[in-house]
């Protein structure tokens, strides 16, 4: 099982010229707190295939996900124009065009005029126009019950492995019972749903024995599916968290 330590680099995003230094924040900046947007539509400038731009505004702070390294930092818009102080970003090697795509993001976002109508988001700089959609209209929450969840990440403190290739375990809610396939044995377990909290029952498996790398996960879910866990839904991923360990899902198509 591989598992991926994420690094933080620092670096910093010129602001364009016409962002006056200490200007009040528009309008417009409240609007976008709390919220999600994803590119639907960009035109002046080709996006990698099968790639989208993510924008998240929390709390001043910006987070922005082009398809390979996530950038974070503060944010304001002033005179119209987005903002960016000094960011963060994760240091993971992807494929050239996507690594290039996120220094054209970061280049892009630093004073693109903004402009904010209901769900959709139009991002301007230069010749190059972004429209963006909020998140939870262009990809909403899955149910959490009736959905069969497949696992995607194993979460041990801040690491995340990924799943063996040639290893499937899921979870399936439904009418009080949670069926989990381990990727070795199945079974199943009590639950008791709340709005951010599972409680699970004590989880009956079958006992077959498998390969190690199916062991592995079996025990890294049946950590996890033990007494009452925390879980969170956005769009297609389910995260599961039982303090020091959890797992991360996706909903099969």
């Amino acid at each position: 099982m591989r598992t991926l330590r994420l690094s933080l680099v620092i670096a910093v995003l010129t602001v364009a010229a016409c962002t006056a230094a200490g200007g009040s924040p528009s309008p417009a900046a409240s609007s976008l707190e709390g919220r999600t947007f994803l590119s639907t539509d960009v035109e002046g400038h080709d996006l990698v295939p099968g790639s989208t731009v993510r924008l998240t505004f929390t709390d001043g702070r910006i987070a922005i996900s082009a398809g390979c390294n996530m950038m974070g930092g503060a944010y304001a818009v002033a005179d119209g124009h987005l903002v960016l102080g000094q960011m963060m970003s994760t240091d993971m090697a992807c494929e050239e065009p996507l690594m290039a795509q996120d220094t054209w993001v970061a280049s892009f976002l630093g004073g693109a005029a903004v402009t904010l109508a209901g769900d959709t988001l139009t991002l301007g700089n230069g010749d190059v126009s972004m429209t963006l959609t909020d998140r939870e209209v262009a990809d909403p929450d899955r149910p959490l019950e009736g959905t069969r969840w497949i696992l995607d990440g194993i979460v041990t403190g801040d690491a995340v492995s990924s799943i063996p290739a040639g290893v499937t375990a899921a979870v399936t809610i439904s009418n009080g019972m949670m069926a989990v396939e381990t990727g070795c044995n199945t079974g199943s377990a009590t639950v008791v749903v709340t709005d951010t909290t599972l409680a699970i029952g004590p989880l009956g498996l079958t006992r077959k024995a498998c390969a190690a790398d199916a062991m592995g996960v079996e025990q890294a879910m049946a950590t996890v599916l033990s007494g009452t866990v925390g879980y969170t839904i956005e769009a297609d991923v389910l995260t599961l968290d039982a303090r020091d360990a959890g797992l991360m899902l996706r909903a099969a198509s």
